[in-house]
């Protein structure tokens, strides 16, 4: 009764105050920006892979004189996902601990130049093994630059803004994977012009990651106008008169109140990054089978059937972004009203059930429209809670390491996921007309764990963020 009293009171007051953006000054904006604009980009790189690992593994495995089946495309793209997921969770760990002790603007720069130029790289591949060493590369600086983000966004921001923010951030994601579709679909029709389905010599996947390079530009932006945060620094001199250790993973679990949060965060991002890099994403290799068949009895064939896939391709990711987007920006609100394991415990169900039913019922071009955008909206959503949620459970001294450890962690485990749908695809599931199909309906198990650990989940609603 006291505690339903206090909150009735809490939202009054908020109400009072006016909205959430109205605390925010000149610098604010300027920090979520940067910090958005990293995210957005980084997930562009992430959305031009997954349109481009089909393509790629036809073209990378035809050229090294191995015949390119499906079997053999589906197990090579699986394993391409794992060694990306490997370097972007090697990554995060690395430098989410850079980004406690040397700062969170720093990191940022150096994580962004990193991605930025390997996804350009991966433009030059002559065969599988290198385009998988590029992807290792890029992931690297991937990984790192979630966690030094969201630290410094959580840092700066006035606190009744910071889970909004937060929110807004994760949800300005889906601009860049919005972007990743335009591009696949803008090269797509370009393919189709040209009767060798070569753009100015490349095949339309290389131009994806030559494009992927261009946020290198965003690291002079960091570097000429962002600072550390102000919380950060104060912590960083109370460090260096005590002796205290800023970021490190022995620091980390010393303390049963971090290692306990680091384990229960840990295990909350496995079941939504198995979800949707060992699943979700695998939608748009779905959707390119199901409109090969339709478009095959229709006689295209040759680049016309390429670049009319290519633009499909795109087309089913802006239909998940669309969805993601609009459940990203409602996140925020929901984590407020209702609190984040009751917001973890909606959408780990509702990520499992419309994952399902597109893996079972997807079978034509009028399904994308509304299948699509439901499984966005209910998996992306999680990533925007993990946005908010994660920064909220290590102070200032090991944050960037603790959110690094939850997020990127849990990929280590993820990048068995691309690996074990490929497996189930060309073994258990082989006889199957579309072996995709019941691969992805078993694997949709993993959204349980998620529910599973919400019990031991501590909750943080109205609560600032913690120090020692």
């Amino acid at each position: 009764m006291h505690e339903s009293h206090l909150s009735s009171a809490s939202s009054t007051s908020d109400a009072a105050r006016g909205p959430w953006y109205a605390e925010m000054n000149r610098y604010h904006w300027f920090v979520l920006i940067v910090a958005a604009l990293g995210w957005l980009f980084d997930c562009l790189d992430q959305q031009l892979f997954n349109l481009a690992r089909k393509p790629a593994m036809e073209s990378l495995l035809a050229s090294a004189g191995a015949a390119a089946d499906p079997k053999a495309v589906d197990f090579y793209g699986g394993l391409s996902t794992c060694i990306f997921l490997a370097g972007w969770a090697t990554g995060g760990l690395i430098f989410g601990v850079i980004g406690d002790r040397f700062g969170r603007a720093k990191t940022m720069m150096i994580t962004i130049l990193i991605y930025s130029l390997c996804t350009g790289l991966s433009a030059l591949s002559w065969g599988f093994w290198d385009f998988a060493f590029y992807r290792f590369l890029t992931g690297l600086g991937v990984g790192g630059e979630f966690a030094v983000g969201v630290a410094l966004v959580a840092e700066v921001m006035p606190e009744r803004a910071r889970p909004y923010a937060l929110g807004l951030l994760q949800a300005l994601s889906a601009v860049g994977n919005f972007g990743a579709a335009l591009i696949g679909i803008g090269l797509g029709l370009a393919q189709q012009s040209f009767e060798n389905g070569l753009i100015a010599g490349w095949e339309p996947w290389r131009w994806k990651f030559v494009i992927g390079a261009l946020p290198a530009i965003l690291a002079l932006v960091i570097r000429a106008g962002l600072k550390e945060p102000e919380r950060w620094q104060e912590m960083r001199r109370q460090a260096a008169q005590t002796g205290v250790a800023l970021g490190g993973y022995r620091s980390l679990f010393a303390d049963r109140r971090w290692r306990r949060n680091a384990i229960v965060g840990m295990l909350l991002a496995c079941a939504g990054v198995i979800g949707l890099w060992g699943i979700g994403f695998f939608a748009i290799d779905l959707q390119r089978s199901v409109l090969k068949k339709t478009f095959e009895a229709q006689g295209l064939s040759g680049s016309d059937l390429a670049g009319r896939l290519t633009i499909w391709s795109g087309v089913a990711s802006m239909m998940i972004q669309i969805g993601s987007f609009t459940g990203m920006m409602l996140a925020a609100r929901i984590c407020q009203k209702l609190g984040r394991r009751a917001f973890f415990a909606i959408f780990f169900v509702a990520a499992m059930v419309t994952t399902m039913i597109v893996f079972r019922y997807l079978d034509d071009i009028s399904d994308f429209w509304w299948m699509l955008p439901m499984m966005g909206f209910a998996q992306l959503s999680l990533f925007a809670g993990y946005a908010i949620y994660f920064p909220e459970l290590f102070p200032t001294r090991l944050r960037s390491t603790g959110t690094s450890f939850c997020y990127n962690v849990g990929r280590f485990v993820a990048a068995s996921g691309p690996f074990l749908l490929g497996q189930l695809s060309s073994t258990v599931f082989a006889g199957s007309p579309e072996p995709m199909r019941p691969a992805g309906l078993v694997m949709c198990l993993v959204f349980l764990l998620g529910l599973a650990v919400l019990p031991f989940a501590p909750e943080t609603k109205g609560r600032p963020l913690p120090e020692d």
